[in-house]
């Protein structure tokens, strides 16, 4: 559910099962100003909502296209709960941005296909810098904020 200024708000105790739970984030460093503010909200959330810090396991990755693979190395060395892929992938002047963003949405939706646990779409999709920062916490939110909720929802259907 959003909300009117269109970030997603819930009350964090509702997520009594969440000190049980281990999250895996994948982080790109492309845009590395807004991937590290999208990671702070997502952290600072999980820990928010009861996640323990040890159980929060971080890995960087050169780019957003990247994020599926790191996403499956992730997956073969840890037992998860979830896993959170945050990226930033900026319109340009090319199609290059087309092939990314269409790949990496399908590279994680496949994730949620095959592997046991869910993957969160965190990957920004702006048309340029000033959209970025909007959803870094500006009048946007914080889009880590919500693949965090995201998480710790999905995460619960795997419980059940």
């Amino acid at each position: 559910m959003a909300s009117q200024d269109n970030t997603l708000k819930v009350d964090l105790k509702q997520f009594d099962y969440a000190k049980d739970l281990k999250i895996g984030i994948v982080k790109a460093e492309w845009a590395l100003d807004i991937t590290s503010e999208l990671e702070k909200g997502c952290i600072d959330t999980l820990e928010e909502a009861g996640v323990i810090a040890a159980n929060i396991s971080t890995i960087n990755v050169p780019g957003s296209f990247e994020l599926v693979s790191g996403a499956m190395h992730l997956s073969r060395v840890k037992r998860l709960d979830a896993i959170i892929c945050l990226g930033c992938i900026i319109q340009g002047e090319t199609r290059h941005f087309e092939f990314i963003s269409n790949a990496v949405a399908n590279g994680i939706m496949n994730l949620n296909i095959n592997l046991n646990y869910p993957v969160i779409f965190g990957v920004l999709t702006p048309d340029n810098m000033e959209q970025a920062i909007d959803r870094i916490g500006g009048k946007q939110g914080n889009k880590g904020v919500e693949a965090a909720i995201s998480a710790l929802k999905m995460a619960k259907y795997k419980q059940q």
